[in-house]
């Protein structure tokens, strides 16, 4: 598979992003990533709030390699680009896609069960992701990286 497959089993679509762009997602990202650390919140708060962090650092190199993910599924697909996007390692795409899992039971179902030590797990991945991404951006995409 590739990104150019995905956008033509309409999973992705094409996009022309701008420096700008990347620059706010990488905001939303990094307010996110300092929201997630404030002691008083609950397991399922820091979790969700730094899956968010990840997802919209995932969202940006997505958007720097030319693509906008779909609406349907768009969270899998946005993590699941990683590995097309900074070549992130299968085993650290499931362990994201499991805490993204464990995110939406929390929410939708049965709220309560994310544990400290996965939203710290989900915490240490976005902020891994964070890091990798702009460090992508500026190698790959020197263009875009203007304003990051």
């Amino acid at each position: 598979m590739s990104l150019k497959l995905w956008s033509e089993n309409g999973w992705l679509k094409e996009h022309k992003p701008t420096s700008r762009e990347i620059a706010e997602l990488l905001a939303v990202a990094d307010r996110a990533l300092k929201d997630c650390q404030i002691p008083e919140l609950s397991n399922e708060g820091k979790l969700n709030i730094a899956h968010n962090a990840a997802l919209q650092s995932s969202a940006a190199a997505l958007a720097a390699a030319g693509y906008r993910a779909s609406r349907e599924a768009y969270h899998y697909y946005v993590i699941q680009s990683l590995a097309f996007t900074l070549q992130l390692e299968e085993r650290i795409i499931r362990r994201l896609n499991k805490l993204r899992l464990k995110r939406n039971i929390s929410d939708y179902k049965r709220p309560g069960m994310v544990t400290e030590q996965e939203a710290q797990d989900m915490i240490e991945l976005a902020k891994l992701i964070r890091r990798q991404v702009e460090e992508w951006i500026r190698n790959n995409h020197k263009e875009l990286a203007g304003e990051i």
